[in-house]
């Protein structure tokens, strides 16, 4: 079982795949709020909302936001569930700094930090969070076993992953559509608001690569988390998973 996303790169350059990620979320941070809510008509939000309840029966109070972007799932998070505390990371400096702003705006900067950190050797002790989740960033992990290991280590017994991730539905007429949506509506507004054409290139190519379903769920099993399970939202366009450490 490969994750082809692994070898799907935003530039085609020999640096390796986390330099080149960090350096086109750097390159669209501006915009990409704008883009991300165009781009899905605004279903993204229903989205975070349905998962982040996922994580309400644990009651976690010191919650992890891997490749938390713009800081969209930790707000949205510490709105629904009232934690003591968000740690938000990301490797994007220019997206954390957009993130930084509307959390400032929202009065939460005592509770929503962010921090910058690979999370393919994440400086935190073991065992630190009750809960961890990364909303539409773990197709970009340049090894995503290394990083789902390096969530379990980090997360307290007990302590539950939720992931959202952009995904392929796999039947007809949705299937047909989606390819369609993906190959020319993505790339095109991608050009027309952003500076950064290859953006919106790698976007689709690596939501395609990036294995899903069964397959996904078997990968959290293998790399150590119990109960990993899955859920389908908007006919399978977009996907959440579930494990416990």
């Amino acid at each position: 079982m490969t994750n082809k996303a692994e070898n799907v790169v935003p530039y085609n350059s020999s640096e390796r795949k986390g330099v080149q990620v960090e350096r086109m979320f750097d390159s669209i941070a501006e915009n990409y709020d704008t883009l991300n809510h165009t781009l899905s008509m605004g279903i993204d939000k229903g989205w975070r909302k349905k998962s982040i309840l996922s994580l309400q029966s644990k009651k976690p109070e010191k919650i992890l936001d891997i490749a938390t972007g713009t800081g969209d799932l930790a707000i949205q998070a510490y709105a629904l569930l009232q934690p003591e505390e968000i740690v938000a990371i990301d490797i994007s400096e220019g997206m954390m700094e957009v993130g930084r702003k509307k959390v400032a705006k929202f009065g939460l900067s005592d509770k929503i930090t962010f921090q910058k950190q690979d999370c393919m050797a994440l400086d935190i002790p073991d065992n630190s969070f009750d809960a961890a989740m990364v909303a539409f960033g773990v197709r970009n992990f340049e090894n995503l076993n290394k990083g789902l290991q390096e969530i379990l280590r980090v997360l307290k017994p007990g302590g539950q992953l939720m992931i959202l991730e952009l995904t392929t539905p796999q039947y007809f007429p949705l299937k047909q559509g989606y390819w369609l949506y993906s190959k020319l509506f993505i790339p095109t507004i991608g050009r027309l608001i952003s500076k950064d054409r290859t953006a919106y290139k790698y976007l689709p190519e690596s939501i395609q690569a990036f294995i899903q379903g069964k397959e996904m769920v078997d990968t959290l099993t293998k790399n150590g988390f119990r109960n990993a399970k899955h859920k389908t939202y908007t006919f399978g366009i977009c996907t959440m998973y579930l494990g416990e450490k």
